[in-house]
């Protein structure tokens, strides 16, 4: 029977073993040597530790049918897992029965095992043997009590998130086994390199770190060969980041000199297939001549133009002048946006002359994105030039939204707009690839409205290393336009999660936060026991050559991965070295937004709903970020003032995304952004098991009751 399993011979002192050498899966998690996530694995080991340290000491857990369901679940679940393990080793491609128990037994084998867990746990804390392990006075049966309870406390919110974490991996299995071949290479491509196996690919990791080692070994070289020789890049890269940003604050020249090297290396080395199938350089391939050109789309909104002035959607109200002006001053004041990025959205509210944009010409590259100012820029009447996919969806979209608005928007064309018989048939040939059209879209640009001032706006994104791709790609654009065409300004979008330079009064606020007494930095003290998590925000400040002190936040969530990193960085790079040479830049920090794109990954969801916990953070949605980040790139293109102007000098060039900074909680919070992930889940969980706590609490206090009575 399932009570008398444990009674089998051998069986408790291999289950100890081998569950007790489980603890080496974690060290291989942290140290990199596997890619699991080392806080899943975690809460897998210990959870598993803790139940045999009750069944090994409690008779009464030994003898229970959960002890049976537990030990047989565990089983078959590492029966699975190692099979798949070993076959990943010695077979080109795992058998797909093997494949799908990997991938799905959990979903039966989680919650019995967690259930056997727990009526272990139940089993001993109402066993005399157990509880008097420390010794039989009452004091000591009460403290094992309480320790072994606390474990199906910590279950509630611990068990749907590893479960979830789970059906996450299985999607992203299966989708990553039925994917299908990718298509040949084609357009702006990473380089071929060869891998560990002798195979030549193009893979991203050896690209990317010689991108960086040129960028830092433009002033560093020993920095430079460190990063040269890191072997866990994947998991290693934030130091090095952190190293270059140290570098660029020793002088502005030094700054800048990271920057070109950086870009100039990127250009040198990523490759532009051709399709034909031959490839050059990308900087080759921005320089050639070509022979195809785009056409030019046109439409003109319907709409009559309206009032100029800012509306922001907030908590069900549409907010403007004052209400608005009263909503930011909240945001400051709770430190969920910086003075600088309040002062700009006020400009914009007392200055609605500023919204009059029937002649200003933004060019938007990734019209479509969540992000992105397209719906607020139509309806205040702008001339948007926009580029996105030729597909016809989008096309649909975007020039529906145009018709209705009372602005215009321009577009490219494979062919003349006449020729296009309905409506359809103009969606079907709008549009553009960034990869695969990047030289063409650069010429028809240059060419297009002459005499016109183009603010050109960098919003596309994509996953992993489609990402550095696309950011290139849009760079090649904004480079071009930038050395070429006369009063071009650029835009940009900065994540709050990368490494920024920061006001010393934000520093000041984060320490403030972080040794202010509450219920949060209790919980923080509790979770950082297991890992590392809630550590301090507050570092200390890079002292430049000259003696000047610039204060630093490492805001870079390390699940991002480098393939984000660097491709924040090339817009970090590109944006100083417009503003050096005379445009206007703004590039402003926008909050962390719950965007489709953010929110289909279900633990950044799940942090979403626990992270305002931690004050200063708020969540923004993407109406709130696109119309509040809007404002002040209004604020920035308007205000002479504004550090966006290049005649406002800078001690150091990265003091450009210092001002007008949106970040939502991440430069005032007490703790690093990458270490309350975790804990945020954990909240988010806390808060929809609750209800379920307090009745488990009331069972086990009338359980407490009746064994000490």
């Amino acid at each position: 029977t399932l009570a008398a399993l444990w009674t089998v011979p051998n069986l408790a002192i291999t289950l100890t073993y081998v569950q007790s050498a489980a603890i080496l899966e974690i060290i291989h998690a942290a140290i990199g040597m596997v890619r699991s996530p080392v806080v899943v694995t975690a809460m897998q080991v210990n959870s598993r530790l803790i139940a045999l340290f009750a069944i090994i000491y409690s008779p009464e857990a030994q003898a229970q049918w959960g002890a049976g369901v537990m030990i047989l679940s565990w089983s078959l679940v590492e029966v699975v897992r190692y099979a798949f393990y070993l076959s990943t080793l010695v077979q080109k491609k795992v058998p797909y029965p093997l494949f799908w128990l990997r991938y799905s037994l959990f979903a039966i084998l989680y919650p019995t095992g967690i259930t056997g867990e727990l009526s272990v746990f139940f089993a001993a804390s109402k066993d005399v043997a157990f509880l008097s392990l420390m010794g039989d006075s009452a004091q000591n049966m009460e403290f094992m009590y309480y320790f072994i309870m606390a474990f199906p406390v910590i279950y509630a919110p611990g068990s749907p998130f590893m479960i979830m974490s789970m059906v996450g991996n299985r999607k992203s299995a299966m989708k990553k086994r039925f994917a299908k071949p990718p298509p040949p290479p084609r357009g702006l491509v990473f380089p071929k390199v060869v891998n560990k196996k002798g195979k030549e690919d193009r893979s991203s990791t050896p690209t990317a770190k010689a991108v960086m080692a040129a960028a830092v070994g433009a002033v560093n070289k020993e920095k430079a060969e460190k990063i040269l020789k890191e072997k866990n890049w994947r998991f290693g890269y934030v130091k090095h980041f952190m190293g270059m940003v140290e570098e660029q604050c020793q002088s502005p020249e030094a700054a800048l000199a990271v920057a070109k090297a950086g870009l100039e290396k990127a250009y040198q080395t990523f490759e532009f297939v051709a399709p034909d199938g031959t490839s050059c350089s990308m900087a080759e391939a921005m320089a050639a001549k070509n022979s195809e050109k785009f056409c030019t789309g046109f439409i003109k909104g319907e709409k009559a133009k309206e009032d100029n002035k800012i509306v922001v959607p907030y908590n069900g109200k549409d907010l403007s002048g004052d209400e608005l002006k009263a909503q930011v001053k909240k945001w400051v004041d709770y430190g969920t946006i910086e003075p600088s990025a309040g002062s700009a959205i006020i400009n914009c509210i007392d200055n609605p002359g500023w919204m009059d944009l029937s002649d200003r010409y933004f060019v938007l590259l990734g019209a479509g994105s969540a992000m992105g100012p397209f719906l607020l820029l139509m309806a205040l009447g702008a001339n948007v030039v926009a580029l996105d996919l030729d597909r016809p969806f989008i096309w649909e979209r975007l020039l529906t939204i145009a018709k209705k608005s009372s602005g215009t928007i321009t577009f490219p064309l494979k062919s003349e707009q006449s020729s296009y018989k309905n409506d359809q048939e103009l969606y079907a040939g709008a549009g553009c690839n960034l990869f695969t059209h990047t030289p063409m879209i650069k010429d028809w640009l240059l060419d297009l409205y002459p005499g016109k001032s183009f603010t050109v706006g960098s919003y596309a994104y994509l996953n992993g290393a489609l990402h550095v791709q696309v950011s290139l790609a849009m760079d090649a654009i904004s480079k071009a336009l930038t050395e070429k065409r006369p009063g071009t300004s650029l835009a940009y979008l900065c994540t709050p999660t990368d490494i920024h330079l920061i006001p010393k009064e934000a520093h000041d606020a984060a320490a403030e936060n972080l040794n202010t007494f509450s219920l949060i930095k209790l919980f923080g003290a509790f979770v950082s026991i297991f890992g590392p998590y809630c550590k301090s925000n507050v570092l200390p400040p890079i002292k430049a050559k000259d003696g000047k002190k610039y204060y630093v936040v490492d805001g870079i969530s390390v699940a991002q991965g480098p393939n984000y990193a660097l491709a924040k960085r090339m817009q970090h790079w590109r944006a100083i070295i417009a503003h050096s040479i005379g445009c206007t830049v703004s590039s402003n920090i926008a909050p962390s937004t719950s965007t489709v794109s953010v929110v289909q990954n279900r633990t950044f969801a799940w942090a979403y709903e626990g992270m305002p916990y931690f004050k200063p953070y708020e969540i923004a949605t993407p109406e709130i970020s696109n119309n509040v980040m809007t404002a002040i790139l209004f604020s920035d293109l308007n205000d002479p003032s504004s550090v966006a102007n290049p005649k406002n000098k800078l001690d150091n060039p990265n003091q450009l995304f210092s001002s007008g900074s949106f970040h939502g909680g991440t430069w005032r919070c007490g703790y690093q952004i990458e270490s309350i992930g975790f804990p945020s889940v954990m909240i988010y969980f806390s808060k929809i098991s609750a209800p379920y706590v307090v009745v488990g609490s009331a069972i086990a206090s009338y359980y407490l009751f009746q064994a000490l009575s």
